[in-house]
């Protein structure tokens, strides 16, 4: 993951490197570009809904999801039996060890998927940034909200109804 990271640095470092932004503009700017270029908000929504779409179909079938509803599951019994043993430190302690123990075994299951999205998204985000400080400029969604929090906040608004639709855990 360190290393998928430390690409990703370098690759949204040499943006404009003819060989990476080139291609980029290609594909995106008479797609995503036109359809900001109709209505900044619905292009936008149109986007992000695609987008989460496609990052939760290839969540749903790069992992395992079986397993991670099962230790979801275990996750939210191990909550509530924290919740009766609020006074009792010592037993809560142990409780939170066993808690502990759920992050390796996620992280290990969602990997394999987050390796499939991460250098879409880093482009995907570049050509954002190009986009709105060249095309429209100072551009605000509602008046106050810049590119990436409308895109965060659209995101993680349609991937989660998306995510109870798709079954993905």
């Amino acid at each position: 993951m360190l290393l998928l990271m430390v690409v990703s640095f370098i690759i949204a470092a040499a943006w404009n490197l003819p060989f990476i932004k080139g291609p980029v503009h290609f594909v995106l700017d008479p797609t995503a570009g036109y359809l900001l270029s109709l209505n900044p908000l619905v292009g936008m929504l149109i986007i992000i809904f695609i987008i989460a779409f496609i990052v939760l179909l290839i969540q749903k079938y790069a992992t395992d999801q079986e397993e991670l509803k099962n230790l979801k599951k275990e996750q939210k019994i191990l909550q509530e039996e924290m919740k009766k043993y609020k006074e009792h430190p010592e037993k809560l302690l142990e409780l939170q060890k066993k808690q502990l123990e759920f992050i390796p075994k996620t992280f290990d299951l969602t990997a394999r998927s987050v390796t499939y999205t991460f250098f879409p998204l880093i482009l995907l985000f570049r050509w954002f940034n190009d986009y709105f400080t060249s095309v429209l400029v100072n551009y605000r969604f509602f008046g106050f909200l810049s590119w990436f929090w409308f895109y965060l906040i659209g995101f993680l608004f349609i991937s989660s109804i998306l995510r109870k639709i798709m079954k993905v855990y």
